[in-house]
């Protein structure tokens, strides 16, 4: 018989596993490392946006934006609660961004970082299409952000976009990567702030902060109309919170400058 060790032997007698083989060890890192944060981080953002999208393809008109408010906020803190151990739980390209330039997430998992999210908005507006009634998903353009109408609003939409992204960025970095303000109420901070985001600035902007939360539904209807902002203003808080992060506010591992020695 061969004497080679594999991951699923066992011993029965004493009951504790052998150790794996340096291929088995090898093998295990690659997938926990690049492959299983990216499963999450698609699976979590299909998960979200599904919730989003039908949060608002059902809403009342007589709940204005608080249903998708809470529906978004909670949904975002029980999937980060849930998943976040494994990729991190970002499940938006402006928070992944942010991340990599504050040190929470590596260069090399940014693209497929990206695309694990914009893949998911796209399975989760579809999912959202699937199980909605036709006529109720049209008249909500599939869940779409059809806030700014006119040129005149493209500056306050884009600029609520950028100040809204602000702050759930830094509920993340700070409440979940940096080493001085991390805290295990992250979940509930980061899904606290989406809801009162949406809150203030649902008439505003529509209160996206998340290019794969937009990006989805506006495939998925076919509306593209100001998209960019979506996009523009995300990504541009992303990398205003990581600036920060790294050059003022974050701690004294993290920061470039102002190290105090």
């Amino acid at each position: 018989m061969s004497g080679e060790i594999t991951m699923c032997d066992s011993e029965f007698g004493n009951g504790k596993a052998k150790e794996p083989s340096i291929s088995g060890k090898w093998h295990m890192s690659w997938y926990e490392r690049l492959l299983q944060p990216c499963l999450v981080e698609l699976l979590g953002s299909a998960l979200f946006i599904f919730i989003g999208c039908l949060s608002v393809i059902e809403n009342s008109p007589n709940t204005g934006v608080l249903q998708p408010a809470l529906a978004h906020g909670l949904a975002l803190g029980l999937i980060i609660a849930t998943l976040g151990n494994i990729s991190g739980g970002h499940f938006n390209p402006a928070v992944s961004l942010a991340a990599m330039l504050s040190g929470g997430l590596t260069l090399m998992m940014l693209l497929p970082y990206w695309i694990c999210q914009l893949l998911g908005g796209l399975l989760g507006a579809a999912l959202a299409k699937a199980v909605s009634p036709e006529e109720r998903f049209w008249n909500a353009t599939g869940a779409a952000f059809v806030t700014v109408q006119e040129q005149r609003q493209v500056a306050g939409a884009l600029g609520a976009e950028i100040i809204l992204t602000t702050l759930l960025v830094l509920a993340v970095c700070m409440g979940a990567i940096n080493e001085k303000t991390k805290s295990p109420l992250a979940p509930f901070s980061i899904g606290f702030s989406v809801t009162v985001d949406i809150l203030a600035g649902g008439a505003v902007s529509g209160a996206c902060m998340n290019p794969a939360r937009a990006f989805g539904p506006a495939v998925i209807a076919n509306y593209w109309r100001f998209h960019w902002i979506y996009w523009l203003g995300p990504l541009l808080a992303g990398l205003l919170v990581g600036l920060l992060i790294r050059f003022f506010i974050g701690d004294e591992k993290t920061r470039l400058i102002l190290k105090g020695r």
